[in-house]
């Protein structure tokens, strides 16, 4: 079951992989955060594994679709 189309999915890729690096990269700008910035790496991280998987739970609770269906 599909329910991410190829913009959605592109979006979170690149907010995903975002998220997850910036954390650890950018230590200076998220010092004060402290132990929050493991927040921000594991939404990174859940926003690449729908990418990849293609699946939203939270599509799934709302019944939202932004994948094309089969066309006739």
């Amino acid at each position: 079951m599909v329910n991410i189309g190829s913009v959605d999915r592109a979006a979170r890729f690149v907010l995903g992989v975002v998220l997850l690096a910036a954390p650890f990269l950018l230590t200076e700008m998220f010092a004060p955060l402290g132990a929050w910035r493991f927040l921000v790496a594991a939404v990174g991280l859940v926003l690449l594994g729908t990418a990849i998987f293609r699946v939203c739970p939270a599509y799934m609770l709302f019944g939202i679709r932004t994948c094309a269906t089969g066309r006739a």
